[in-house]
């Protein structure tokens, strides 16, 4: 049985939410780094979600971007609704597993 693996951590998706607008202002990582009052290299580390940033790196971002707070949280929340399925079908497979054993 394949594994989906562990609920992903929430500055991975964070990241993948800032690239997608980012992307979809079509904004590059420089010019979005420049109007957020960060490098290039820290914006890139959080798209990639190698960094924890800080709610006011968050909020800098997300007013570069030109979007809120709640837009961004929203937008994170419903990818993690979208995996859970997948999850909670897993945990429901081990669980039957675990009582048939």
């Amino acid at each position: 049985m394949a594994s989906t693996g562990p609920e992903p951590l929430w500055r991975h998706l964070l990241g993948d939410e800032l690239r997608g607008i980012r992307q979809d202002r079509g904004q590059t990582l420089t010019e979005t780094a420049r109007r957020a009052g960060v490098s290039p290299q820290y914006l890139s580390e959080m798209e990639r979600g190698l960094k924890e940033p800080s709610s006011e790196m968050i909020a800098a971002v997300a007013g570069a971007l030109d979007t809120s707070l709640v837009d961004l949280t929203l937008g994170v929340s419903e990818r993690l609704r979208e995996l859970a399925p997948a999850q909670q079908a897993q945990a429901s497979v081990r669980a039957t597993l675990a009582l048939a054993a």
